[in-house]
């Protein structure tokens, strides 16, 4: 099996996988959203300057593209998106 037929058998599973995998991260995320407030308030109660930008994507998104990253067979970023 050459490298090329195992990256594209690992992008078909990936492809059927990541809406289950979206959908358990996003589950996981809205059960943990008050801890995960929390915890950024008590970082932001220091007296350091802090940016606070509300992000263009949520917290699941963010996290289901670095595990789809970590799964596949890329070793950058931008060969991940070609």
């Amino acid at each position: 099996m050459t490298f090329k037929y195992l990256n594209e058998l690992l992008l078909m599973i990936l492809k059927d996988q990541i809406t289950d995998i979206f959908v358990q991260i996003d589950d996981f995320c809205k059960e943990f959203a008050t801890e995960i407030k929390q915890m950024k308030q008590r970082s932001l109660d220091s007296n350091k300057k802090r940016r606070n930008r509300a992000s263009l994507m949520s917290d699941s998104e963010i996290m289901t593209i670095m595990i789809g990253f970590h799964l596949g067979a890329h070793k950058t970023f931008k060969h991940y998106y070609q």
